[in-house]
Formats: C-alpha cells, sequence, structure tokens
C-alpha cells in the first residue's frame, strides 16, 4: 500500500487472532496497530488503543474461538473503544464466527444465539463485518450491516492443485450432505469424483456415518468440510471409506476448532494428513497431532479483502475466486 494508505488504515488484532492480523499486515506491507487488552484481576478487560485513530478506517481482527465469550466480548471492547475514539469506518474481521451452530430453532424453547452475536456486533458499533467459511451461509442476513463472506476454498484447491500428480486415482468425499456443494466444486477444480456420506447423528457428541454413495475402493480419498470440532464426523467418515476399500484419506477443513477428544480421534483415525487453515490459532494444543496436521495461512485472501474494502472495491472478485460457500 501507499505512505497515504498507511497512514489512514490501521488494522488491529485481538488476542486471539494476533499472529494471523501480523500476517495480513505484512501481505499489506502495512504495521500492525498499536493496541493492547489488559485483563483485571476480576476477568475484566480493558482494551487500549496507543495511537490516533480519529478519521481513519480501522479492522478489528479476532476469531471467536475457544474461549468463546471471552474473545467475543473482547472484539465487542474493541469495537466501542474505537467507536468511541471517532473513527472513520469499524470493519470487524472474524475469520472464524463463534456461535454460528446455534442459526436456528430445532426444537422449542431454545435461542438463536447466530443473531444474538450478529445484534451485539452491531450495537457495538461495528460499520460492516467480513468472515470466512461461516457454518451457515444464511447468518449474513442476521446483521443488519453489510457482510464480506470469504471462502477458502480456492486457498485449499491451489494447494491440492499442486500435490495432484501425487494423488493419482482421486475422490471427493463429503462428509455430510450440507457440504455436497463444496465438495462438488472441489471435485470439479480437481478433475476427481465425488462421493457423499449418509450422516446420522445420535446426539451432540456422538456421529454415526451409515451409508456411503459412491466407490472409493482402491482410490486415494479427500475429504473436506468446513471445520473439524469434535472430530467425530470426519473419523467416522474416515473408518468407513476405509472399510469400503480406500486406498488413503486426506482431510481438510477451514477452521481446526478441535475440542474435546478431538485430538485423540485423528490420531487413532485412519487418516494420513489433516491441512486446515489458521482461521483458529494453532499452539501447543495442536501439538499431539502436529504429525498429521499441516496449516496454510488465510492471511493473504483476507488481506487482500481488507484491500478492497478500503478502497471501496469490490469484494465479489474474491467470492468468485473464493469459490462455494456451504449452504
Amino acid at each position: 500500500m501507499s505512505a497515504g494508505d498507511r497512514d489512514h488504515i490501521k488494522i488491529f488484532a485481538g488476542r486471539a487472532s494476533q499472529a494471523l492480523a501480523q500476517r495480513m499486515c505484512d501481505h499489506l506491507n502495512l504495521p500492525l496497530g498499536d493496541g493492547h487488552t489488559e485483563l483485571f484481576p476480576d476477568g475484566e478487560l480493558l482494551v487500549k488503543v496507543n495511537e490516533d485513530v480519529r478519521g481513519r478506517d480501522c479492522f478489528v481482527v479476532q476469531s471467536t474461538s475457544d474461549p468463546v465469550n471471552a474473545n467475543l466480548m473482547e472484539l465487542l471492547i474493541y469495537i466501542d473503544c474505537l467507536r468511541r475514539a471517532s473513527v472513520k469506518r469499524i470493519t470487524a474481521v472474524i475469520p472464524y464466527f463463534g456461535y454460528a451452530r446455534q442459526d436456528r430453532k430445532d426444537e422449542g424453547r431454545t435461542p438463536i444465539t447466530a443473531k444474538l452475536v450478529a445484534n451485539l456486533i452491531t450495537a457495538a458499533g461495528a460499520d460492516r463485518v467480513l468472515c470466512v467459511d461461516l457454518h451457515a451461509a444464511q447468518i449474513q442476513g442476521f446483521f443488519d450491516i453489510p457482510v464480506d463472506h470469504l471462502s477458502a476454498a480456492t486457498l485449499f484447491c491451489e494447494h491440492f492443485e499442486a500435490m495432484r500428480g501425487e494423488f493419482g486415482d482421486l475422490v471427493i468425499v463429503s462428509p455430510d450432505v450440507g457440504n455436497v456443494k463444496v465438495a462438488n466444486m472441489f471435485a470439479s477444480m480437481l478433475d476427481a469424483d465425488l462421493a457423499i456420506i449418509d450422516k446420522r447423528r445420535e446426539s451432540g457428541m456422538k456421529v454415526a456415518s451409515r451409508n456411503l454413495i459412491g466407490d472409493v475402493k482402491g482410490r486415494n480419498v479427500l475429504m473436506v468440510d468446513d471445520m473439524i470440532s469434535t472430530a467425530g464426523t470426519v473419523c467416522e467418515a474416515a473408518r468407513l471409506v476405509m472399510e469400503k476399500g480406500a486406498a488413503r484419506v486426506i482431510s481438510s477443513a477451514t477452521h481446526p476448532v478441535l475440542v474435546g477428544l478431538a485430538m485423540q480421534r485423528l490420531n487413532d483415525a485412519p487418516i494420513e494428513k489433516v491441512v486446515v487453515s489458521d482461521t483458529i490459532p494453532n499452539g501447543d494444543r495442536f501439538k499431539p497431532i502436529e504429525h498429521k496436521l499441516e496449516v496454510l495461512t488465510i492471511a493473504g485472501l483476507l488481506g487482500d479483502a481488507v484491500h478492497r474494502i478500503h478502497h471501496d472495491m469490490s469484494v465479489s472478485a474474491l467470492f468468485r475466486s473464493g469459490g462455494e460457500s456451504k449452504r
């Protein structure tokens, strides 16, 4: 960016996305905004911006991953801090949007928490939102401010295209029917066949994959999804395709939530490699599966989107190059 841009645009980072925000700034040749978060002994948060931001275009990068409530609260306080500092515009950059799975009432007397979170972000003072691979694309409509919804599909497709020769006879597997649209796009881009797993969830913690639609016998399998949470779905799916004669299994997902028994399950599952992005910070907690894990950075895609938003350029070109949304 030009010197004028560097003076006018500011990118700040919450504690959950410091490394990713720094990579975005490196991509844009910008310094990371000077701000920090303090934690009081009673658990309250104080966000302090240490430079002049009046009249500037500000972006706050913060994934609302575990600890979800603390990270969400920090994002809200950061937005409020900037709003009271008289910035020109605030964009909440949320690489991983927590509470996205609570997007509808599927039984009586339950909340739609994704809508509540959208209301909170808007009320705090955000002017627009930038996010990646929402678990449910309709969450864009929960906001009363503009939402730019990016897909990491192109990032992953480019990575796997570079490996296409070693994959040989490849089949893309969707671990559930809700992800078929994205899996089909991967199959088209990688010139591969498509297979679908009919997943039946027995409970919130237990998933049983029962039926496979398609042929995987003797073939290399690439499973694609938007997130791996407890890893129940992907590990059960991996066992199913191996039982059906698959030669090897590689799994990919944008968001490595990886909670509960996820590490143990991925270690025990017949999965050769797990490819994820850095929408959620990867630290020491990933060590149990570091021999299987490969992390791609989403910083370039987010940085390009920030550049386009700042210059009032169309972001739809990134949508087109970023592939399909889940649903």
